[in-house]
């Protein structure tokens, strides 16, 4: 995204007048969540300073810095004291998606109350951009075999028992331990058929851009 993140984190850069991140916020707020830890690296006080404590979006906001990027699992890992013992939803920061969180969360809860199960995670078709996909969908069950495949979200609920070993502070990815869970069939999924973009480059955010301003019902 560079030059764009020199001296703008990601989920701070503008997508039909607003920051990325602000739609996610609204959209967990309308899902009737109402506490949020946002975890930071790259350029992370600005995020803290645009964000405050959230109270604008009807949420109150706690920040999880990590200093050096620990990666996804990493991240998630570090802030583990701030979430609780119970199953947890995140969403990543740079991506724009229509998901109906509060039913996607219902659905995750209630198989995630399965003994054993450890993850929900909300799947897309593949984009043009990543045709090969991540995973497999047999049923409710998301799996590293098999086809179709389709991508990962980046949208998804834990139970705090998928990251046991993982130590904080540590760089840890994500992929890795979802596949280790997937091999136990621990990982449930579904297929999301709505609006979803990662925005991973300048091209992507400015077509989202365009797209978002000419749709008022996205506001």
């Amino acid at each position: 995204m560079r030059p764009l993140t020199d001296h703008c984190p990601k989920p701070l850069l503008p997508v039909g007048g607003k920051p990325l991140i602000v739609w996610q916020l609204e959209r967990l707020a309308a899902a009737g969540i109402d506490a949020v830890v946002v975890n930071h690296a790259h350029l992370g006080h600005m995020i803290e300073a645009a964000l405050g404590d959230g109270r604008r979006w009807n949420v109150s906001i706690s920040y999880s810095p990590e200093g050096e990027p620990l990666e996804t699992a990493g991240g998630i890992v570090q802030a583990l004291d701030r979430l609780g013992p119970l199953p947890f939803l995140v969403a990543n920061g740079d991506v724009f998606c229509d998901l109906d969180l509060r039913g996607f969360l219902e659905r995750a809860l209630a198989l995630l109350a399965s003994p054993g199960h450890l993850a929900h995670l909300a799947l897309v078709d593949n984009p043009t951009h990543h045709p090969l996909g991540d995973f497999h969908l047999a049923g409710d069950m998301a799996t590293t075999d098999g086809e179709p495949r389709l991508t990962f979200s980046g949208i998804a609920v834990y139970s705090p028992e998928l990251f046991t070993g993982l130590v904080p502070g540590r760089r840890a990815a994500l992929a890795p331990v979802l596949r280790n869970a997937m091999g136990r069939g621990a990982v449930t999924g579904e297929h999301h058929r709505g609006d979803w973009e990662d925005v991973g480059t300048p091209a992507r955010l400015l077509a989202l851009d365009s797209r978002l301003r000419l749709a008022p019902h996205h506001s």
